[in-house]
């Protein structure tokens, strides 16, 4: 008679440990996460851009080929109507021009002193954290209600700058600051600069510390003076840095709308009005030539980015 010999039981999992899962078993289960790649979590940025920008562009683009009045009464398609109306409009030229030379000045003096303060706020020096404190201020305030203040500080009856002024000598009559054009063009790109520098300074100064200490070692050891060592080693390092805060301002003193509106309105008539606050202007009485500006503006930034980063060769390593 022949053995027969049976097979034995599966050993019963480990105490402690589940027993697996047959779903998670199969092999279409557990490489769903593979093959969905990185949408899982970029997925949202995605529809977040989408929504928040894409779809506000869309439709903005559709706003300006409408005739649209400042209450709102649509009136039907118009085509490139409202492009030849704003293109019409003698205004337009002197809004572009103020417009420029108000984002090359303030870009330019906020670059320059933010430079300088994270130079300075980048030493040891008594005091150096209250001083880094103070330098948050401009930036929690709100830009409108700093604006408001300046206006009323640069006020013909109640200012104090002027009854400052009067007491020192320096006037005989107090002045109209903001009365006109002539006076309140540098008041605006000094308030401008002045709300500007607390970013643009904490991102320089992020990244001079990023700079090792150990390369300013090697080039004091080399004989390299302060200078040679500044523009060698510093400002090379700094690009990265430098780029941002850079392409970041003027973007944001290009589309600048509160500091101009808070303190002139673009006024008198629209000599202060940059593109943004002449978009404003121009939407109180016809949106779809408002739009037809926001378009113009849009258009604008783009193309004043992209021909940045491509003299700049952002994706250039050195």
């Amino acid at each position: 008679m022949s053995e027969q010999t049976t097979a034995a039981p599966p050993a019963p999992p480990p105490p402690g440990r589940p027993a697996p899962s047959p779903r998670a078993s199969r092999p279409g289960a557990r490489n769903t996460l593979a093959r969905l790649g990185p949408w899982p979590w970029i997925g949202p940025c995605v529809a977040l851009i989408l929504l928040v920008v894409v779809w506000p562009v869309v439709e903005m683009v559709i706003t300006s080929t409408h005739k649209i009045s400042g209450l709102g009464i649509d009136f039907g398609f118009n085509g490139a109507g409202r492009y030849q109306k704003l293109f019409a409009d003698p205004r337009l030229g002197a809004v572009m021009l103020w417009t420029i030379v108000w984002t090359v000045l303030v870009v330019g003096f906020t670059m320059a002193i933010s430079l300088a303060l994270a130079q300075l706020y980048n030493q040891q020096f008594p005091g150096r954290r209250f001083t880094r404190w103070a330098l948050i201020v401009p930036w929690a305030a709100s830009v409108i209600v700093t604006s408001i203040g300046f206006r009323w500080m640069l006020d013909e009856v109640a200012g104090v700058l002027n009854r400052l002024m009067i007491d020192l000598g320096l006037i005989s009559s107090a002045q109209n600051w903001t009365g006109d054009a002539a006076h309140s063009k540098p008041w605006l790109i000094l308030v401008a600069v002045f709300v500007s520098l607390p970013f643009t300074t904490y991102t320089l100064l992020a990244g001079l510390q990023t700079v090792p200490g150990e390369v300013y070692e090697a080039a004091r050891v080399d004989g390299a003076g302060k200078w040679q060592t500044y523009w060698r080693i510093t400002l090379p390092l700094l690009r990265p840095s430098f780029l941002v805060a850079l392409v970041i301002n003027l973007i944001n003193v290009f589309n600048s709308f509160p500091v101009i509106w808070g303190m002139t309105q673009g006024g008198p008539n629209t000599d202060t009005a940059t593109s943004t606050v002449f978009m404003y202007v121009l939407g109180q009485t016809d949106v779809g030539e408002a739009a037809a500006m926001s378009v113009v503006n849009f258009a604008v930034v783009i193309v004043m980015v992209l021909l940045f980063l491509k003299v700049s060769r952002w994706n250039e390593e050195n």
